[in-house]
C-alpha cells in the first residue's frame, strides 16, 4: 500500500479519558498555582511540574504515550521507557501500563521493537509505516507478532531500569498488580536477543544494526558505515518534513540509506544469522544501558526471591568487555567500533559518555570522563546540556538532529551517571540546567548547545518526563 494511502476504517488518532487520565487530572488540580508550595519545591518549580505533567497528560493516547502529537505519533521503545520514568511520579499504574503496552509488541525471538503502530493512526501520518516495515508477514518466521504491528529493528534497553523504578516508586502497587512477576521474564528475555542474536563481532557486546537502533540516528559516529550503503532513492516520502524544519532533520541521503538497511533485513525476514549486515557497530551507550538493565533485572530477581547472579555476572562481564573494546584512553571517551573492519570510530559524541552509568566502570575511566565533559568537546558556552557531538568537530551541527543538539534524555543519564560515581556537585549543575531549559523550551525534543534555542518538536514527552523526574527525585537517592 503506498505510503500516502489511509486504509479505510481507521480513524484519526484520538485521545481518550479512562479512568487513569482523571486521576492525573485530579493531581493537577491538586498542584494548583495558588496552593502553598512545600519547603522544597519552589514555586518555579511547581509551575514546571504542572507543565510538565500536562505535555504528558496531553500525549497521552489511552494506552501509551507519543512523543510528539505531531512528528511522532506512534509508540517508540526508548521513549516509552524515559516516560514511564516520569509518569511513576504522577500515576504508577499508568508507568506500568506504559511499558506493558510496549511489551505487548514483543517478537517471540525477544526483540523489543522501535515503534509499535498505533492502528488508528493513517499510514501517511508517519513514515516508515505498518505497509513498509510488514512485520507480520516479513518478520512472522523471527516471531514477529500477528499484531500490533511494529517495526524489525530496536532501540537501546532501557527498559529494565525503567521497570525497576517503576516498581520503587510504589511497591505495594506493584506487588498487588503482579508487575515484576509480568515483566521479568519478557525483559529477561529481551536481554537475552541482544547478548546472543545481536554478538556480531564475537566480543560479547551486543551490535547495533541500523543508525535508528542506538537512538541517535544521523550521529557522525555513523557516517563511514553508512557510506558503504547504497541509498534508496525516489520510493518513500518522508512525512517528518511535513511537521519539521528540513534543518533539524536528517537529509534525503541519510533516509535513503535508512530505507536501504531496512529493505534489507525484511528481505531476510529479519534474521540476525541470514542477513549480512552493511551497517553493524557496538555502541557505546547502547551497551552501558544493557549493563544498567542487567543490574535492575538482578534487583528485581532478588526481590521476587529469585537467584539474580545471572544478570550480576553478566553485568561484571559486559563492564570489562565494554572497557576493553570501546575505551580510548588517549581521547578519554568511550568509542564505537565498526565491526566490518574492526576499528574504532574516529569521532567523539555523547554515546561515548553515557557509560558513566555503568557502577563497576573503574576510577581512571570515570575520571576521564568527567574530564572530557568539562573539557573543550563538551562544555557548551550557551546551556548546561551536553551537545550530542563534539563541538570543535568539523562536522558538527548545532541544529540539525544527532549531529550537535544537545538532548534532554542524554543529559538525564549524564546526571544519573556523575550522581553513581559521587560527582554530586557536577550533577546537580547539570541537574538544574535540564530542568531550566525543558521549562524555558516549552519543553523542546533538544536545544541548539550554543545559544540554548529549542528546536525540533516542542511538548515532547521524554523531556517532560525527565524534567519531573528530577523535580521529584532527591538528588542524594541512590542510583543503584
Amino acid at each position: 500500500m503506498p505510503a500516502h494511502r489511509r486504509p479505510r476504517g481507521r480513524r484519526p488518532l484520538r485521545p481518550r479519558l479512562p479512568e487513569e487520565v482523571r486521576r492525573v487530572k485530579t493531581l493537577l488540580d491538586r498542584l494548583a498555582p495558588h496552593d502553598r508550595p512545600a519547603p522544597t519545591a519552589p514555586a518555579d518549580h511547581l509551575t514546571l511540574r504542572r507543565g510538565a505533567a500536562r505535555v504528558l497528560l496531553g500525549n497521552w493516547t489511552g494506552t501509551s504515550t507519543v512523543p510528539s502529537r505531531t512528528l511522532y505519533p506512534h509508540q517508540w521503545s526508548w521513549d516509552s521507557a524515559f516516560v514511564a520514568i516520569g509518569l511513576r511520579h504522577l500515576s504508577v499504574r499508568r508507568a506500568q501500563q506504559e511499558l506493558e503496552s510496549l511489551l505487548a509488541g514483543q517478537w517471540a525471538d525477544g526483540r523489543l521493537p522501535h515503534i509499535v503502530f498505533n492502528p488508528e493512526v493513517p499510514y501517511g501520518a508517519y513514515f516508515p509505516s505498518p505497509d513498509f516495515w510488514q512485520s507480520s508477514r516479513a518478520g512472522r518466521a523471527a516471531g514477529a507478532p500477528a499484531s500490533p504491528e511494529t517495526s524489525g529493528i530496536v532501540q537501546p534497553p532501557v527498559h529494565a531500569l525503567a521497570a525497576w523504578l517503576v516498581h520503587r516508586a510504589d511497591p505495594a502497587e506493584s506487588a498487588r498488580r503482579g508487575f515484576l512477576e509480568r515483566v521479568l521474564p519478557r525483559l529477561t528475555a529481551w536481554h537475552d536477543y541482544l547478548l546472543t542474536r545481536r554478538d556480531l563481532g564475537g566480543g560479547g557486546l551486543a551490535a547495533v544494526v541500523h543508525p535508528w537502533e542506538p537512538g541517535m540516528d544521523n550521529s557522525p559516529a555513523w557516517d563511514r558505515a553508512l557510506a558503504r550503503v547504497e541509498p534508496d532513492t525516489g520510493t518513500f516520502r518522508r512525512a517528518d518534513l511535513d511537521h519539521g524544519d528540513p534543518a533539524d532533520r536528517p537529509t534525503d541521503l541519510d533516509y535513503g540509506r535508512y530505507v536501504r538497511l531496512v529493505t534489507t533485513y525484511r528481505a531476510a525476514g529479519y534474521d540476525d544469522r541470514a542477513t549480512t549486515h552493511r551497517f553493524a557497530l557496538e555502541d557505546p551507550a547502547f551497551n552501558a544501558l544493557l549493563i544498567t538493565g542487567e543490574l535492575a533485572l538482578a534487583r528485581m530477581a532478588g526481590h521476587l526471591g529469585r537467584d539474580g547472579a545471572r544478570h550480576t555476572a553478566r553485568a561484571a562481564e559486559l563492564t570489562r568487555r565494554l572497557v576493553d573494546r570501546l575505551w580510548d584512553d588517549t581521547a578519554g571517551v568511550f568509542r564505537a567500533r565498526d565491526l566490518t573492519d574492526g576499528t574504532l570510530v574516529g569521532r567523539r559524541g555523547v554515546a561515548g559518555l553515557l557509560p558513566l552509568v555503568v557502577p563497576g566502570l573503574p576510577e581512571d575511566v570515570v575520571h576521564a570522563l568527567t574530564r572530557t565533559l568539562d573539557g573543550p568537546h563538551f562544555r557548551a558556552p550557551g546551556t548546561g546540556l551536553v551537545p550530542s557531538h563534539d563541538l570543535t568537530g568539523a562536522d558538527f551541527d548545532p541544529h540539525r538532529y544527532w549531529r550537535g543538539p544537545a538532548w534532554f534524555n542524554t543529559a538525564w543519564l549524564v546526571e544519573r551517571g556523575l550522581r553513581t560515581h559521587g560527582r554530586h556537585a557536577r550533577a546537580r549543575t547539570l541537574r538544574e540546567a535540564l530542568v531550566t531549559e525543558a521549562g524555558r523550551t516549552g519543553f523542546a525534543e533538544y536545544v541548539d548547545p550554543l545559544t540554548g534555542e529549542g528546536r525540533g518538536a516542542r511538548q515532547f514527552s521524554w523531556t517532560a518526563a525527565l524534567a519531573l523526574d528530577l523535580l521529584h527525585t532527591d538528588e542524594k537517592e541512590p542510583t543503584r
